[in-house]
């Protein structure tokens, strides 16, 4: 299932901050793949060298870097679907801390589940993680326009947020038990989704801007009664 966008509302202002981060997001896959392994190497985050605070750096910079253009595709993709309204309702410069405070927590908790490992991790789905969580929290009952894919077959099904999001939650969850054998392997980084996740629901009244918050209720309200 990949979301497309929230059927149910639209963002009262541009989303210039997940406009930004998926341009630089870009920028950063187009680097690594001129400069090849030694920039993923340099710049993705190591367990073992932030437990021993060297490269302390990549902690943020790995949030913007892909391994794969699939895995950078599916990403920018869950980021514009969730990312666009939960900017709107805390604004630019929250959204932005936001953003950045959820894929640091995500890299740590990833660090924390395997604090030994020496294979570079990389990859914004744990910034992403922290949106969803917010969004699940702002608007769990939204309609989120989905592709579904059954087989060779090809679905436009319109799927409530909490059972989106909340599904996709739980097989991360139940996907935790497979860190083990990554630790040596590489692989899905479900602890980093987790975390962020987790960081994003438990703060995102938080973020919350009060003005834009009223805004967002009275156009609510606007439309309900047209």
């Amino acid at each position: 299932m990949f979301p497309v966008r929230d059927e149910t509302r639209r963002p009262l202002h541009f989303p210039v901050v997940t406009v930004t981060i998926i341009a630089l997001n870009v920028v950063v896959f187009i680097l690594e793949l001129i400069g090849g392994d030694a920039f993923v190497t340099r710049w993705s985050l190591i367990p073992a060298d932030i437990v021993a605070f060297r490269h302390l750096s990549t902690i943020v910079t790995s949030m913007f870097m892909h391994a794969s253009w699939s895995h950078i595709i599916g990403n920018m993709i869950f980021l514009w679907a969730f990312g666009p309204e939960i900017e709107d309702v805390m604004n630019p410069w929250r959204y932005a801390v936001f953003y950045l405070c959820g894929g640091i927590v995500a890299m740590l908790a990833q660090v924390a589940a395997d604090p030994a490992s020496t294979i570079p991790n990389l990859g914004a789905s744990g910034a992403i993680a922290a949106v969803m969580g917010a969004f699940l929290v702002t608007y769990p009952r939204d309609k989120i326009r989905t592709v579904v894919f059954l087989g060779w077959f090809v679905q436009i099904a319109f799927i409530p947020a909490a059972l989106l999001i909340g599904l996709w939650f739980v097989i991360q969850l139940f996907s935790v038990g497979a860190v083990a054998s990554q630790a040596q392997t590489g692989g899905v980084a479900y602890l980093a989704h987790v975390g962020g996740f987790v960081f994003g629901a438990a703060t995102a009244r938080l973020f919350e801007d009060g003005g834009r918050l009223d805004q967002r209720m009275k156009n609510d309200r606007s439309l309900d009664a047209w």
